[in-house]
């Protein structure tokens, strides 16, 4: 099985990918479009599924020198202010899934991925270079990028995000895999109807009683906000969500917005809600664009060339699961990987479309599930009526048996 793999994407998939199929003993050259390796003031949430996959790779204790660690999810109305339900995190989490839930922002995140990176000789780091074409032949993979340069190697992994180029080619098959020309045209990612404003704010420049240490989400009719601590706990990440059109450019990811439109769209909450708001001084706004959930392993991988993260599945935020299942992709190809090398010589294409192919189906299902499970929470959290009712009942009576997932957070899966 010939070591020498591409990965497009340096974003926190795709640096953990690197990770793990060096450590399988593969060489890889990483291709990221950006002028550096960087990623945008936000924050995610990492449950026990994903510390697990940073803890395999011994990255535990970087993890601990930059996130937070909350000690609770609670969930709120947001004009009434009334906790809706909780979950324990902290050291409930620890006991049951032997891994911690984390908070942390995402330039954390990736500055923790590049440094494991870097650490390995079997990666060589690429800046500014999109993949423009590509095509599959007996050999190997052949990679044209915007600047001209072309990069060879014995297979491909896309893990460049919701608007992936190398996408295009798994998706359309063997078409999409012949020389020459330009990628072919494939259904884009569609438009949730849903925006997210994005903010931070010091925990020091709160007054007393909005500072936190937990995982809030407040609930709203057409509107939700969710926000928590990360950097150690001296920052708050702020997320709320309305809904509403976006007429900006569908694949810009930040736009600049201002405190005075967000409380516009937010209209009357809860006066703790509102304060956390008018805390943030400066907002971003994203327009949150997906795909439907995954139909088939075909979607994940086709011959030499396999996707990651939301190159294969992009995913709304309302089960906080994008990032980890960037990680969980990488960490199944590793492991994979690893096994592979260690039955087989250089066996050409046929290993790699069979690893690819085991790859595909040992992740697709469960990738679709998340997704799926995505969209339905984002309609439950906008809930009016008689489902926001239903809703508020089941969380007052079920809220653990609802708000923890045995499923996911005891990932992530092994794939034989």
């Amino acid at each position: 099985m010939n070591s020498n793999v591409l990965i497009a994407g340096g974003g926190i998939g795709g640096m953990g990918l690197a990770v793990a199929l060096s450590r399988a003993g593969l060489n890889v050259d990483l291709l990221e479009q950006t002028p550096e390796f960087s990623e945008v003031g936000a924050g995610i949430q990492l449950g026990p599924n994903a510390v697990r996959v940073l803890s395999d790779w011994g990255l535990s204790n970087a993890l601990q020198a930059v996130a937070a660690f909350p000690d609770r999810l609670r969930v709120c109305d947001a004009h009434q202010g009334t906790v809706l339900g909780e979950l324990a995190l902290g050291e409930r989490a620890q006991q049951k899934y032997g891994q911690p839930y984390a908070t942390i922002h995402r330039a954390d995140a990736l500055q923790v991925l590049l440094a494991a990176a870097q650490a390995e000789p079997r990666v060589s780091l690429h800046l500014k270079e999109r993949v423009r074409n590509l095509h599959e032949t007996p050999a190997g993979v052949h990679v044209l990028t915007e600047t001209g340069h072309t990069y060879e190697a014995a297979a491909l992994v896309g893990c460049d995000g919701l608007w992936s180029v190398v996408r295009r080619h798994v998706t359309a098959g063997p078409v999409g895999l012949q020389p020459g020309g330009d990628p072919p045209l494939e259904v884009p990612p569609r438009f949730s109807g849903h925006l997210a404003y994005r903010g931070m704010v010091a925990q020091a420049d709160l007054p007393a009683n909005l500072r936190t240490q937990s995982v809030t989400a407040w609930l709203g009719a057409q509107l939700h906000v969710v926000h928590y601590p990360v950097r150690r706990g001296e920052l708050v990440n702020v997320v709320a969500v309305v809904e509403g059109r976006h007429t900006g450019n569908p694949q810009g990811w930040s736009h600049d917005a201002n405190r005075a439109e967000l409380l516009e769209a937010i209209g009357n909450v809860h006066p703790q809600l509102r304060g956390m708001l008018e805390a943030v001084t400066t907002w971003k706004l994203w327009p949150l664009n997906d795909r439907p959930p995954m139909t088939g392993a075909y979607e994940h991988a086709q011959g030499r060339v396999a996707l990651a993260g939301d190159a294969a599945h992009p995913m709304r935020p309302y089960l906080a699961q994008g990032a980890a299942m960037a990680l969980e992709d990488a960490w199944t190809l590793g492991r994979l990987a690893q096994r592979e090398l260690g039955r087989v010589g250089d066996a050409g294409s046929m290993a790699w479309a069979n690893l690819f192919q085991r790859y595909a189906n040992g992740r697709w299902q469960r990738n679709a599930r998340v997704q799926a499970t995505s969209i339905r929470n984002g309609t439950v959290f906008h809930a009016d009526g008689l489902l926001r009712m239903g809703r508020d009942l089941a969380l007052s009576t079920l809220g653990n048996r609802l708000l923890d997932k045995d499923w996911l957070y005891s990932g992530p899966p092994d794939v034989a």
